[in-house]
């Protein structure tokens, strides 16, 4: 199996990025799997106390087969980070797993994803393969399919990223034209398109909408896990947009995740439980504290 290279972004929380990395390294593979660390730089007059603390972790970070840090010299903020940093990988790697500084992954994960990237390489319609999933009510399928992408711990070809359109207003209009608002806002059950129309505002911005309606536009699936692969430690408060929450806190898998053949269509029966786990995110506050967690410079 040719092993993906992990793509790390990091800014200025070096207690959360050393919990990504510790957890990083009890994965299977790790020792065997290329590192890309990307370090943002402080903003303009800011007291750079804690980018130069991540810096300096990362000057003695071991425990895969190789570790290259790049350093920006000035703060593109995380959406423009991860777009350049998948950008650069994909285009001399050919696939790439990527992680944020915020995201604690189960030993299972990377062997999930390269398993993902590994088996559905040459299927053009499946574009990314996903770590994170809910807390939901119902037993889900060890593996399924869900139309779009998504963003907490995931996995793509430079194939699926190049569908990738960068402008929010070109995806809404296609959307709106093509009368899919409903369906990308999973039936009604959220609502992703007024996340878009708050990007193309400038109120937020993320790259990952619009990651999801490149996907969604081009009918492209994702590979989910049965259970989360991922847990996001980001919501503790320690962010600039997100408050304090543990409505969002998962069991990471206990045990491998299989990967086999399956139909390439998206799973309805995984549909209709993830499509009511999003309706109880409904309730105003719940909803906000859902999007800013979905806003990339939440730590910015």
């Amino acid at each position: 199996m040719r092993l993906a290279p992990i793509v790390l972004f990091a800014y200025d929380r070096p207690n959360h990025l050393r919990q990504t990395v510790d957890a990083l390294r009890r994965n299977e593979l790790a020792d065997q799997s290329e590192l890309f660390v990307f370090a943002d730089g402080p903003k303009p007059g800011a007291d750079g106390t804690n980018v130069r603390a991540v810096r300096e972790y990362l000057r003695e970070l071991e425990g895969f087969r190789s570790v290259q840090v790049i350093r920006q010299d000035e703060n593109l903020g995380l959406a423009q980070s991860i777009i350049d940093g998948v950008t650069r990988i994909c285009r001399s790697h050919g696939r790439v797993i990527v992680v944020e500084d915020d995201m604690v992954t189960s030993p299972y994960f990377l062997r999930f994803m390269n398993d993902g990237l590994e088996l559905y390489e040459k299927q053009p319609e499946v574009i990314s393969i996903h770590g994170f999933v809910g807390a939901v009510a119902e037993a889900l399928p060890e593996t399924f399919f869900l139309r779009g992408a998504d963003c907490w711990g995931w996995a793509t070809w430079q194939r699926g990223w190049d569908l990738f359109d960068p402008d929010g207003r070109s995806l809404l209009a296609a959307l709106e034209e093509r009368q899919l608002t409903r369906s990308f806002d999973f039936d009604g059950a959220f609502g992703y398109t007024d996340m878009l129309r708050q990007q193309i505002a400038g109120t937020n911005s993320s790259w990952a909408i619009r990651w999801h309606a490149s996907a969604f536009l081009h009918e492209r699936l994702t590979l989910y896990p049965f259970r989360s692969l991922v847990q996001n430690i980001g919501h503790d408060g320690s962010g600039t947009h997100c408050g304090e929450s543990s409505e969002f806190e998962v069991q990471l898998a206990d045990r491998p995740v299989v990967v086999s053949p399956q139909p390439i269509a998206e799973n309805p029966t995984a549909r209709r439980i993830i499509a009511s786990h999003l309706r109880g995110l409904q309730s105003p506050p719940a909803r906000r504290r859902w999007w800013s967690f979905l806003t990339p410079d939440r730590a910015r």
